[in-house]
């Protein structure tokens, strides 16, 4: 069907492929700069409305691999090419398998898909499926209850924190993978479009009715079970929940946060994040933020990055001290931040 329209149409049928092609072949964009995933989805969030989602979670390796270069450009079938050659020459290396996965997933070969992720997930058992909107097409196919199963077996044969609420859990793990939803897709649309196209915009409405969706789940949630806790769902499910909310808004964020900062005062949550979503929230109220965790560009032409407004310089490192984070100044050092202090630019 689509080739017969291209060829009633043919003075606008490249246009039309490169759209196709821009939406169906969807990559994970910044897979591979782990250390500027942190510093990426601080500076997404600044973006104007409709937000863009979080980042992508941390890779599994830092070198980028032909398939990996190509699988980020969203030439997918190329990158299966490649992915396979990869796995002949090891075929016990997990990140490769489970790439491999991921490539036949987006490629929508869902039986290679399960084959290859379950490979990956027997030679050492992880999380990272679970929450990868890489797998969304996986999570279509009647057999993803069966694969999620006994994954969570396998981690809770090996894992520090053994899931007990498996239920929560699972909830969890798929709200974080929706809160994703569309992340790579748009910043290829962006690259490739530019971010006045009409492909971003739809891009971006979609993420947005995403986002008040995967809202309006985790607040039943929550209010149903309370803050999830890691003793009981594991990091990366309690995780999940800072995530949604983090793309929320102010008075989601105000109204949960308590609840949050119980939990990590009980050793059951991340304070990093909740300095994060304590300063989000305070700038969506157009406050100034606490704990120095967000920036925006300064300069979009050189990338530089500048803290955004503080409540009080000279507190900062106590307030900080008080959660346990490191003192401001190594803090951006590590996130390449720059920071003027407002006491240092009068002198």
């Amino acid at each position: 069907m689509i080739q017969g329209f291209y060829k009633r149409r043919k003075l606008s049928a490249r246009k039309i492929f490169l759209i196709h092609t821009i939406i169906n072949n969807v990559m994970r964009t910044l897979k591979l700069i782990s250390s500027m995933i942190f510093f990426s989805q601080i500076v997404f969030s600044q973006l104007p409305s409709p937000p863009p989602p979080p980042p992508p979670p941390p890779p599994a390796s830092g070198n980028a691999s032909k398939a990996d270069s190509l699988y980020n450009e969203g030439d997918i079938r190329e990158a299966v090419v490649e992915y396979k050659t990869m796995y002949r020459l090891n075929p016990n290396d997990r990140t490769t398998v489970y790439n491999y996965a991921c490539a036949f997933s987006r490629e929508g070969q869902i039986d290679s898909a399960l084959r290859y992720l379950n490979i990956a997930v027997n030679i050492e058992p992880f999380t990272r499926p679970l929450t990868d909107p890489d797998l969304i097409a996986l999570r279509e196919d009647q057999r993803w209850t069966d694969f999620e199963s006994s994954l969570i077996k396998l981690i809770n044969k090996k894992s520090r924190y053994p899931i007990k609420d498996v239920d929560y859990a699972k909830a969890l793990w798929r709200l974080q993978c929706m809160d994703q939803y569309c992340f790579y897709e748009t910043i290829i649309a962006v690259r490739k479009l530019g971010s006045d196209s009409p492909v971003v915009s739809a891009l971006r409405r979609l993420q947005k009715m995403q986002n008040q969706k995967n809202l309006e789940e985790l607040e039943v949630l929550l209010l149903e079970k309370g803050w999830p806790r890691i003793s009981q769902v594991g990091p990366e499910a309690a995780g999940a929940a800072f995530f949604v909310l983090q793309h929320s808004n102010a008075s989601a964020q105000e109204k949960f946060l308590p609840m949050f900062e119980k939990c990590c005062r009980e050793n059951e949550a991340d304070w990093h994040q909740y300095a994060l979503m304590f300063d989000r929230m305070r700038i969506n109220k157009n406050l100034p933020q606490r704990y120095g965790t967000h920036s925006n560009l300064d300069n979009r032409a050189t990338g530089e990055a500048l803290l955004y407004p503080m409540e009080d310089e000279t507190m900062v490192d106590e307030w900080r001290k008080e959660i346990g984070l490191e003192p401001l100044k190594d803090y951006l050092k590590s996130a390449n931040i720059k920071y003027v202090p407002s006491s240092a630019s009068k002198k």
